[in-house]
């Protein structure tokens, strides 16, 4: 039978969520897992391909099994025996057509600065802390005014991506407390480029460039020009809608 689970992981002690040779990865320990449990060399396939140390509430994956028990035992098995930041939040049965990357129509990441003077050893895992003062209505402005629609993103890329043209749903900045949220919602994203355009978004908060700036490095396509990507820790992928 085919299997979907949607699960949340802390990926800061991992390479990442796709196997890699000789490292710990998500994909790795979920099918470590499984083969302990089921006795099957089974592979998983993910929505997405999170980099290393970002995290996720919402991974979505599949695979297949001839698991002979209820879905209910396999979910509190497989939580027994994976790591404690890695945690199976639902599971059930997928129809045969169902692939958690291909089927999606969107996924929602959200990146987590800490803004404020004193870092905080309690977030360090989960938000980026930097110190410097940020002016967030400009940056929800780019947001709100450049990041909409299908656009070709190649100058947020990092290495070689065949296509970079993404839609994007949504996207926004705001500031609760001492924390700034970016939110954004779209069909797909390709490696780092969330975090560029955090990066290149932080450069805003703090006046190194404006909103015509911005524009021109989003126009002219060359990731030469935009900010090196920020720390894996604040991001989060959140939901994967299908």
């Amino acid at each position: 039978m085919k299997i979907m689970a949607i699960v949340e992981y802390d990926g800061t002690n991992y390479a990442g969520f796709q196997i890699q040779p000789n490292k710990r990865t998500i994909q790795g320990e979920i099918e470590r897992v499984l083969l302990s449990l089921t006795q099957e060399e089974i592979r998983i396939t993910g929505a997405g391909r999170t980099d290393a140390g970002v995290h996720a509430k919402g991974q979505v994956i599949a695979f297949r099994t001839e698991w002979k028990h209820s879905i209910e035992e396999l979910q509190r098995a497989m939580n027994a025996l994976l790591p404690q930041d890695i945690a199976v939040r639902e599971l059930g049965i997928a129809s045969e057509d169902f692939h958690p990357r291909f089927s999606a129509k969107s996924r929602r990441y959200i990146y987590t600065i800490l803004n404020r003077p004193i870092r905080s050893p309690l977030e360090r895992h989960r938000a980026f802390h930097f110190p410097h003062p940020l002016n967030v209505k400009s940056m929800a402005e780019i947001c709100r005014s450049l990041l909409s629609g299908t656009l070709d993103l190649a100058s947020f890329a990092s290495g070689d991506v065949e296509n970079t043209v993404r839609t994007i749903y949504y996207a926004n900045c705001r500031r609760e407390g001492d924390f700034v949220y970016f939110e954004i919602v779209l069909n797909a994203a390709f490696s780092h480029l969330i975090r560029r355009l955090i990066g290149t978004l932080l450069w805003v908060g703090v006046g190194k460039i404006n909103f015509d700036g911005f524009a021109e490095i989003l126009k002219a396509r060359d990731r030469r020009l935009s900010a090196p990507p920020a720390p894996p820790c604040g991001l989060c992928l959140v939901e994967v809608k299908y």
